[in-house]
């Protein structure tokens, strides 16, 4: 079955970083866009990038961009999203997800995505 397994979250000091990872299996990841998203307590789950299937394009959100950088090994199935330059603000608990179909163009809506991961909390102090 289709798994996606975060991992990399944890607690950081402002200006830090962190390095998402997304370790997928079940089905032909090169296949298929991947994107990351992010929900904070009391908040509405939110886009923050995605990765064309090919690895050839990306889009990011206002708040990731310029500090954010999506990416992908095709040969290790695996999606990452590197932090740079954390804010507070960037508190949340971060999923991966999997477009729903294959070699789509770019979404940034989750309803794009089929199959999400259970997260990764991020917590970055002041």
């Amino acid at each position: 079955q289709v798994q996606l397994v975060e991992s990399g979250g944890g607690l950081v000091q402002a200006g830090g970083s962190l390095r998402l990872s997304c370790k997928t299996s079940g089905f032909t990841f090169s296949d298929y866009g991947m994107a990351w998203f992010r929900q904070a307590p009391g908040k509405e789950r939110e886009f923050v990038a995605t990765i064309f299937w090919s690895g050839s394009s990306t889009v990011y959100s206002n708040a990731a961009r310029r500090r954010f950088t999506i990416s992908r090994d095709n040969s290790e199935n695996t999606v990452y999203l590197q932090m740079n330059s954390l804010k507070p603000e960037d508190t949340a608990l971060y999923y991966c997800a999997a477009a729903r179909t294959p070699r789509s163009s770019h979404s940034t809506l989750a309803s794009a995505y089929a199959s999400w991961g259970q997260g990764t909390q991020v917590t970055v102090s002041s």
